[in-house]
């Protein structure tokens, strides 16, 4: 047992509870999502088939439950399940199980939404979903209170932070030329995907402070990571950092859980000696055994030497001169590369969704706008906070409007509000309609920009916005 004190991680037992139970509370936000919108996008009747998507041999090769059959209901028992199963990890109860139970419940968790992730297609082609795969499958290995977590372990953990942050970071300097003169954030709170209701208060900031923004968020991403691995109490103070750097994120923008799970990950640098400083040296941390048994050192060292092996490919990305951004090397989701907003865009293009009662062709049509329940559509309200939860079909508009070309579930949605399909319009926030099925539908396409103080002093209006032109004409059912 003296042999393997060095795998047991005592000082870290605090951080062990806030991985697991963050991870698994994020898990339940994903399962939920999924109830809600998964059979209106991709269920048997949804924008984009997944049992359409499962007939293609490229799909029947993913590791997923539904290799062999898909219905909406087994995908609803899938995810309720998998919320169960979370809930458990959140409020403590499978952590009082052994370790050889509490593992293996974890990885279900992890198998059950890659199942999900791994026929979602486009709605599900998202960085933060290879994360939270990624981070559910490495925490579980931090074992219930039997065992003291594996150093191994959280020291994983960092490298999946590290790679979060660092490969984010590499991504924007070597991608727009706004993050190296530091005038990216001129624009990132008005353009990016969903803004929410501080966005706009953080737009209007001087632009000495959007500096100063870019600055911090290059020396927190470029420079930060790399402290995680130096002895305590400088990984506690460089998680700390990352854990700050990310609630401004938070409070400015709608991430779904990129930024929430950022901060639960970064938790794997606190030890608990940090703990008890901030905490004025009141006993804290000594969570579950200070002992790890050997049966459960050699499961945790294989899981550790199997994510090691898996870290050459995405350690050889953060070098490379063409830097992979959000990719998946292997078809479990583990060990990926990670990275966003390579790329900023300057003007905000919107997607507005329109429908009539009347005929299509007469001017005196009346338009009636549908609305989104995130992204931005009528100028004065307030955009709202929906993160953690993703909105998925809000996300997919934005990239809709910046000229996706991977969009046939566009035309299907369409073909969905002319039929007044009752899931589609739970995806909305506004019917204009009330249920009945419109005449006829439109897409236009519009430049929208926050208003400025005095504007919406004058107006009411959060957002100005102009049309640009029309993306689809007035279509029909016979059209």
């Amino acid at each position: 047992m003296d042999a393997l004190g060095w795998l047991a991680g005592t000082d870290y037992t605090i951080a062990r509870e806030i991985l697991q139970r963050g991870v698994a509370a994020l898990y339940v936000v994903a399962f939920l999502s999924a109830v809600a919108q998964f059979p209106a996008l991709l269920g048997e009747h949804g924008l984009l088939p997944a049992p359409r998507y499962l007939r293609n041999a490229y799909a029947r090769r993913q590791p997923t439950l539904f290799r062999l059959r898909y219905s909406d209901r087994l995908l609803r028992a899938v995810a309720w399940t998998g919320a169960a199963l979370s809930a458990l990890v959140v409020v403590g109860v499978l952590q009082l199980t052994p370790s050889y139970v509490f593992v293996p419940a974890f990885l279900i968790v992890w198998f059950l939404y890659l199942s999900i992730v791994n026929i979602g297609q486009t709605f599900y082609g998202f960085g933060w979903e290879s994360l939270i795969c990624e981070a559910g499958f490495t925490v579980a290995f931090l074992g219930a209170w039997d065992t003291s977590p594996p150093i191994t372990v959280v020291i994983l953990v960092r490298w999946l932070v590290f790679r979060l942050e660092f490969g984010a970071g590499m991504i924007k300097m070597r991608g727009d030329r706004s993050w190296r003169d530091l005038t990216a954030l001129y624009y990132h709170h008005e353009t990016q995907p969903m803004p929410n209701p501080l966005s706009r208060t953080a737009h209007l900031l001087p632009k000495w402070w959007h500096r100063v923004e870019v600055l911090g968020n290059h020396f927190a991403q470029l420079v930060v990571p790399w402290l995680l691995f130096l002895p305590q109490p400088v990984a506690s103070i460089a998680a700390a950092v990352i854990i700050l750097t990310q609630l401004w994120l938070v409070a400015t923008g709608n991430f779904a859980w990129l930024n929430w799970i950022t901060i639960v990950l970064a938790f794997a640098g606190v030890s608990d000696g940090a703990w008890r400083w901030l905490t004025g040296g009141a006993p804290t941390g000594g969570i579950g055994s200070p002992d790890v048994p050997v049966w459960y050192a050699a499961v945790a060292l294989l899981a550790s030497a199997l994510l090691v092996a898996l870290s050459w490919w995405p350690l050889r990305n953060l070098f490379r001169r063409r830097q992979l951004m959000n990719a998946s090397f292997n078809r479990w989701h583990l060990v990926n590369a990670y990275g966003a907003f390579g790329s900023v865009t300057k003007e905000r293009f919107e997607v507005v969704v329109e429908g009539t009662e009347d005929d299509p062709h007469d001017p005196a049509a009346r338009w009636l706008e549908y609305g989104f329940k995130g992204k931005p559509g009528e100028v004065r309200m307030l955009p709202r906070q929906f993160a953690p939860y993703h909105l998925r079909l809000d996300w997919l508009m934005w990239f809709l409007a910046l000229g996706s070309r991977d969009s046939p579930w566009f035309e299907v949605f369409l073909l969905r509000l002319l039929e007044a399909d009752r899931p589609t319009l739970r995806l909305l926030r506004l019917d204009p309609f009330a249920g009945r099925p419109p005449r006829s539908v439109r897409a236009r396409m519009y430049l929208y920009r926050f208003a400025t103080r005095e504007e919406k002093r004058g107006t009411g209006a959060r957002w100005v916005r102009s049309e640009v032109g029309m993306l689809v004409p007035p279509v029909g059912l016979r059209g």
